[in-house]
């Protein structure tokens, strides 16, 4: 926090997913003592408290979607007050597709420090447990309640070649994987993680078509966060037969055998080697 303890300021609170063993030392000091939490739950909120053994001291008010806009100037006034206002969600960091987004940006815009007690997220959670690759990934959010406004968006993230990650209700997975097998294919890989560090965690990993079967089989309950990995990168647009033949050349020029060359060159347009041997061949 700022060394200035009389500036007011936002404080984003990472809660846990579900295992009261994640929380941090810096969650019980700001819950603590701050002047005022704005959580999405109060009665959660409560219920947090009562596990981490702490007393919240301050103003507890609801924080949470259907009232974060009536809510937000109210939380301003707080700040201009001085006042250390946490924001708690459920579980996971506030803002990301929870609470907390509109009071951010309100207390910047009014010149009000913002700052973390970071924590557990569930999309950074579920894309280490999805064995897919993590090093560059998108975060969708949830995606659109109708299956029509859903395919709409799925078919533009189709092509997308990083991995995808999702949150989605229970009763809309099973619509949602099967629009995704229909629109990615079904051979995509994905996984479906639920109940992080809860008791019944499960992380389900296949292709995009067997994680469809199994959802109509054994609907998934709970919290959970889909990943989905990227499109295959495209092979590049095949040039003409002299174009491929010189491409051969090249490689051997570089130093690579005639077969090492041909498969190379196969390999980045997406041809078969016989292909390609052919037309080396055939002068």
């Amino acid at each position: 926090m700022p060394d200035n303890p009389s500036t007011g300021r936002v404080v984003l609170v990472g809660a846990p997913l579900g295992n009261i063993g994640d929380a941090s030392a810096r969650l019980r000091e700001v819950l603590a003592g701050a002047d005022v939490v704005a959580a999405e739950d109060t009665r959660r909120l409560a219920r947090l408290a009562r596990d981490l053994g702490i007393t919240v001291s301050g103003r507890v008010v609801s924080y949470f979607e259907g009232n974060d806009e009536r809510r937000t100037p109210e939380l301003v006034e707080a700040l201009e007050a001085g006042s250390v206002v946490a924001v708690v969600t459920d579980g996971g960091m506030p803002s990301v597709s929870d609470p907390g987004f509109r009071l951010v940006r309100a207390a910047l815009e009014a010149g009000f420090p913002v700052t973390a007690a970071p924590g557990p997220s569930a999309v950074t959670t579920a894309l280490a447990l999805s064995g897919l690759p993590s090093d560059r990934f998108v975060f969708e959010g949830f995606l659109p309640r109708t299956p029509t406004n859903r395919r709409s968006r799925l078919r533009e993230l189709a092509a997308e070649p990083r991995t995808l990650v999702f949150f989605e209700a229970p009763h809309r997975i099973t619509g949602a994987l099967a629009d995704l097998a229909a629109t990615f294919g079904e051979d995509r890989p994905a996984a479906v993680c639920r109940e992080l560090t809860k008791t019944y965690e499960e992380v389900r990993r296949g292709p995009l078509a067997s994680l469809a079967a199994w959802a109509v089989e054994s609907p998934p309950r709970g919290e959970i966060t889909l990943v989905v990995g990227g499109a295959p990168a495209r092979p590049a647009e095949r040039p003409d037969d002299d174009e491929l033949r010189a491409a051969v050349a090249a490689q051997e020029a570089g130093g690579r055998s005639r077969r090492d060359a041909i498969q190379a060159v196969a390999d980045e347009y997406g041809l078969k080697k016989r292909e390609v041997y052919a037309l080396v061949h055939s002068v």
